[in-house]
């Protein structure tokens, strides 16, 4: 698989979208020419939303895919599994996992508390799990064989939320790194608990000062409670990770609080989602976040991106809702690519054709290159610093603001620009 530029990312989603029927789930061929792929993700429930975007993002290099030949000649169809909780993971991936309705491998899933147990139920069943935007570092660290995750982990979150304190935000008010007063919020669940762990240890190896780490239960109806523990710490930088919609909870509280730190960093979940920013209004202007990687990127590094709200637009007739779709695009298209030069649906052979891939950084629509360790992690995936900024038709949009190679406008130095 070969990086692709604007031009032929074009050529290749109009292929994708024009070809007769195929598109949806390769329908139009013969059951017994298909190959069944499971993809599984919340897409009802609290975090439905970013699941089916990321849902779409899988279904667009599906149709892509399809539009070239299928895998090895073979049309794809696509089997919708909806996991809104561990519960419902287990049950699905089970059910995936057995007779007439054994797919060859899965595609998920968006959230850990997911992610976990689908991926366990497929190691057992020993069906390879491509795993495109989990955080927590345990999905790739409990032995399993069969589970390849080609996004970032908790760990490169935490550190590109690090790497801005101490390179932007430090500099942009005109103090020392050791010199700001940090604090950690986080959801009570595998992902947050995750995030914030490598956040304070990074802190504390690199000599900073950590006044508060607090850790809240799910779904809070209310922050004001933690917003006001921070403010007594007098803390002024936050970097919070939650699930979607907990940043619009954080922010209600701040406003109710009238305070604010000098600035927010968030970890992906809803930091990326268009509705956030409209939920929160001017107050996220200058908000920072650990995320997938925008649409506002220098395409030099992420080669379509720019591209991708076009296709994502002629197929579903509205306008992304955040990022997630492009990050679980861009990390579909490298697993669809390793059945198809896995020439089988003999799990060794996938493994094989997944160990053996190998793509430089910046070839990929999210940026990412690929390179598996042995425990299945990609280790050339990494999140892009993000801000939301004043876009110039009004309202706010999310541009990349570093790394350097990827940044497509400066900081704002501080929460309210």
């Amino acid at each position: 698989m070969q990086g692709i530029g604007r031009r032929a990312f074009v050529g290749l989603a109009g292929a994708a979208w024009g070809a007769a029927g195929t598109a949806r789930s390769g329908h139009a061929q013969a059951p017994a020419q298909e190959i069944r792929l499971g993809a599984i993700f919340p897409l009802s429930g609290p975090s439905g939303l970013l699941g089916d975007e990321c849902f779409r993002g899988v279904e667009l290099a599906v149709e892509e895919r399809n539009a070239a030949g299928g895998i090895a000649g073979r049309a794809i169809r696509l089997v919708r599994a909806d996991a809104p909780d561990e519960a419902a993971a287990s049950h699905e991936a089970r059910r995936l996992s057995q007779g007439t309705d054994r797919v060859a491998a899965f595609l998920g899933s968006f959230a850990t508390p997911i992610a976990l147990p689908a991926s366990q139920v497929a190691e057992l069943a020993g069906i390879p799990y491509f795993e495109l935007g989990a955080l927590a570092d345990a999905v790739t660290e409990r032995g399993f064989r069969w589970i390849f995750r080609l996004s970032p982990r908790a760990a490169d979150f935490a550190a590109t939320s690090i790497d801005a304190v101490t390179g932007i935000v430090a500099p942009s008010l005109g103090v020392a790194p050791d010199a700001l007063r940090l604090a950690i919020l986080h959801e009570e669940a595998a992902g947050g608990q995750s995030v914030g762990a490598a956040q304070e240890a990074l802190i504390r190896v690199r000599s900073l000062t950590l006044v508060e780490r607090v850790a809240y239960a799910p779904r809070p109806a209310d922050l004001t409670a933690v917003v006001n523990r921070l403010r007594g710490q007098a803390a002024q930088v936050v970097l919070h990770c939650g699930a979607p919609g907990d940043e619009v909870a954080l922010f209600r509280a701040l406003r109710d609080a009238s305070w604010r730190p000098s600035m927010v960093i968030g970890t992906a979940g809803g930091y990326g989602l268009t509705e956030s920013a409209r939920s929160i209004g001017d107050d996220m202007l200058g908000t920072m976040s650990a995320d997938w990687t925008p649409f506002e990127v220098n395409e030099r590094i992420a080669p379509g991106a720019r591209a991708f709200p076009d296709l994502y637009l002629r197929r579903y007739g509205a306008e992304p809702r955040s990022a997630h779709g492009l990050a679980a695009y861009a990390g579909a298209r490298v697993a669809l690519d390793a059945l198809h030069r896995a020439g089988s649906t003999e799990r060794d052979r996938i493994r094989a054709a997944v160990q053996a891939t190998d793509l430089a950084e910046g070839t990929t629509p999210a940026g990412w290159g690929v390179r598996f360790d042995d425990r299945g992690q990609n280790l050339r995936a990494a999140p892009i610093l993000c801000q939301w900024q004043a876009a110039p038709t009004g309202g706010l949009r999310q541009v990349a603001i570093g790394p350097a190679a990827a940044a497509v406008a400066d900081a704002l130095p501080r929460l309210g620009g």
